[in-house]
């Protein structure tokens, strides 16, 4: 995976050396480092600066998590008060105040009767909540064997042991082998490459990729399996959305084989598809949300299991305990900027700008259909992917040697180079990925036009 953060902070200056010496990057090819370390010291609004004063668009949120921009004094004001008033304290046997407010605030967002919160510090730990609590739950029911997951091809869920087993990207896997058992694969719903005959019928595509979900329930035996785990738009691959009917096809297959439907919107929650939970933008209701990045817009880090209250009867009365926690979960002052950061989105119309300005950033990169290295565009609200092919017409794709020459020789400088932050990924067939701040508007979708138009025109020209 990498990602068009290029930027040089002056070789041989002690914060580059320490860089060198004991910094070691998140998903970084530490040897990209010899030459030059990406470091970014200021943003404000949807820009962000390098410590060259280099000035860029920022074109992914920082990681698919800065909804309400950077450079917030507003939210960066209630994490001082918070912290001065109660710094820490841990939910294991206590409660505060903030967390019980974001609790409810989320149940209140949340559909059907997903009405129980259980706070985590970052995405991965919450799909590992959800995966722990389907376990437990079935075993309350007097299931045992139903311990099982299924998820779709090229998903990624998380780092943990347990997420990285739900993720479906083989070659992040491997290295930590073996993960834990149980974690099974169905197609996704990449419309772009899937079968020939059904690419111009996308009701018929939905329902033959929500039957492969079937399929490996069955094939497992539904008395083992315990979830299925979906992204309303699956991130990795590069923004593959629902055709129409899937999330209903879904619901219907979970209900019938008496499996657990898990809504991972780590990415998709707090506005980056529409609503503050994209199932509700897409018509279904799960019996569990895992969300994270968005809540905070990235001032303080906080995660969610949310699940119904069916799947937390068993545990209401008597002496049974879901033995599982994080230290930070629900921290003080991530759970007090949450409330904030809500608040915000609620007297701004946060929700309302990004349905109503989504249509418009898809047409104005619909517009990069017309260049010849731009085979697919797609995504929903402010999330969004452009596969790159050889031909058109063909969809051939690149192999190994010349994706890694085209995204790490040369997009992602050039992209940086031109003023624009975003992700140009391999994981799948070549994508670059957009998510800016939902503050931005049509002028900003212009301009992120016009930098991917030159930048892509040129990359073109060097194949």
């Amino acid at each position: 995976m990498s990602t068009a953060a290029h930027s040089v902070t002056p070789a041989g200056t002690p914060r580059d050396d320490a860089a060198r010496r004991h910094l070691w990057g998140h998903f970084t090819r530490q040897s990209s480092w010899d030459h030059e370390v990406p470091t970014i010291v200021r943003g404000q609004g949807h820009h962000i600066w390098d410590d060259t004063g280099h000035q860029l668009i920022d074109g992914l949120s920082g990681l698919f998590v800065v909804q309400l921009g950077h450079g917030r004094a507003d939210l960066a004001e209630v994490a001082r008060k918070q912290a001065e008033e109660l710094a820490f304290f841990p939910l294991w046997s206590y409660a505060h105040p903030n967390a019980i407010d974001l609790a409810e605030r989320l149940a209140q967002h949340a559909p059907g009767d997903l009405n129980r919160v259980f706070f985590t510090t970052g995405g991965g730990e919450a799909v590992e909540t959800a995966w722990k609590l389907a376990k437990q739950y079935w075993k309350l029911q007097g299931q045992p064997n139903k311990h099982k997951v299924v998820s779709r091809a090229i998903a990624y869920h998380g780092t943990t042991q347990g997420a990285l087993s739900i993720t479906g990207i083989p070659g992040m896997k491997a290295p930590f082998e073996p993960l834990v058992p149980g974690a099974h694969k169905a197609a996704n719903t990449n419309i772009y490459r899937g079968p020939a005959e059904l690419r111009d019928d996308p009701k018929a595509f939905g329902r033959w990729a929500a039957d492969r979900i079937e399929e490996a329930i069955v094939f497992e035996g539904p008395e083992t399996v315990a979830a299925v785990f979906l992204e309303p738009v699956q991130n990795s691959g590069g923004c593959f959305t629902a055709p129409p009917g899937y999330f209903e096809r879904v619901r219907e297959i979970c209900d019938q084989y008496d499996v657990l439907l898990v809504s991972d919107e780590v990415i998709c929650a707090f506005g980056r598809i529409g609503d503050i939970f994209a199932c509700n933008d897409l018509g279904y209701v799960p019996d569990m949300i895992t969300c994270a990045k968005g809540m905070t817009s990235g001032y303080s880090p906080i995660g969610a299991m949310i699940a119904s209250d069916k799947l937390f009867e068993p545990f209401k009365s008597g002496s049974t305990t879901f033995y599982h926690g994080y230290t930070f979960g629900g921290h003080p002052v991530s759970a007090a900027v949450a409330l904030a950061n809500l608040d915000i989105f609620e007297r701004d119309g946060i929700t309302a700008r990004v349905h109503e300005n989504a249509p418009i950033f898809r047409r104005t990169l619909d517009k990069l259909l017309d260049l010849p290295i731009v085979g697919d565009v797609r995504g929903d609200g402010y999330f969004y992917g452009i596969e790159l092919v050889k031909d058109k017409v063909t969809r051939e794709t690149f192999n190994d040697e010349e994706s890694e020459r085209l995204l790490r020789g040369f997009l992602s400088k050039a992209l940086f180079d031109a003023g624009l932050y975003c992700r140009a990924d391999d994981r799948g067939d070549p994508v670059i990925q957009l998510a800016p701040p939902l503050t931005c508007g049509p002028a900003e979708f212009d301009q992120i036009e016009q930098i991917l138009r030159g930048v892509l025109s040129e990359a073109w020209t060097r194949l």
